[in-house]
């Protein structure tokens, strides 16, 4: 298995960055400037992601890792009013539309320091694998693996994550996308983090969320 070092994977995530600043740029703080869709498309991700948040769990802060203008801030203050949401992403543009959007929530923090990033109940990614652009697909998918190991890092209670499923119908494939196995990384999350993973693969759109509690 192809492995990434730190100076890979800074390059990766600069790239990334890169890519949404100019979604932002041209949408604004939108669904469509983090490149979804709609935003209904946007919340059935939230709904999926934020199933890892078991309903009886004491409230503690949700981290948001890759969280573009902080969308899912408000999905979780509408679902879990009592807890704290912490977003990270690794564009300072992104950071500073998430701090303007929600300026005067005091139950909500964002950063562009990883390494000032606190360790929370759960940790969320959603959508930061799915652009490789022009990328190895093998260098990706250890960078997918590594990421995976920092969400763990973070995370208490648990993890959950989304991405492009390599079940979709291979005519409306991207080059510029990285596609998934559900099946290799449940037997890579089972293995290497927990026994308790679950894989949901049953909602309308060409991905899949994966939950991992720990």
């Amino acid at each position: 298995m192809t492995r990434v070092n730190d100076t890979t994977e800074r390059a990766l995530r600069a790239q990334a960055a890169a890519y949404y600043e100019a979604k932002l740029m041209a949408h604004g703080p939108t669904p469509q400037g983090v490149d979804w869709n709609s935003e209904a498309s946007q919340r059935l991700r939230f709904e999926q992601l934020l199933r890892i948040v078991e309903p009886d769990a004491p409230a503690g802060t949700l981290l948001d890792y890759g969280c573009g203008y902080g969308a899912l801030a408000g999905y979780l203050a509408e679902r879990f009013p009592d807890w704290r949401y912490c977003g990270f992403d690794a564009s300072a543009q992104m950071i500073a539309a998430a701090r303007q959007l929600h300026a005067g929530n005091p139950r909500c923090a964002f950063t562009d320091r990883e390494e000032s990033v606190a360790r929370a109940a759960y940790t969320v990614a959603s959508g930061i694998f799915n652009v490789k652009l022009d990328t190895d697909a093998d260098v990706w998918a250890a960078y997918v693996l590594a990421t995976l190991e920092r969400l763990a890092a973070t995370s208490e209670r648990g993890f959950a994550f989304n991405v492009l499923t390599i079940h979709s119908d291979p005519d409306r494939r991207r080059s510029d996308l990285y596609y998934a196995d559900p099946t290799f990384l449940f037997e890579h999350c089972r293995r290497t983090f927990s026994r308790h993973v679950a894989v949901l693969h049953d909602y309308k759109l060409y991905e899949f969320t994966m939950l991992v509690r720990l």
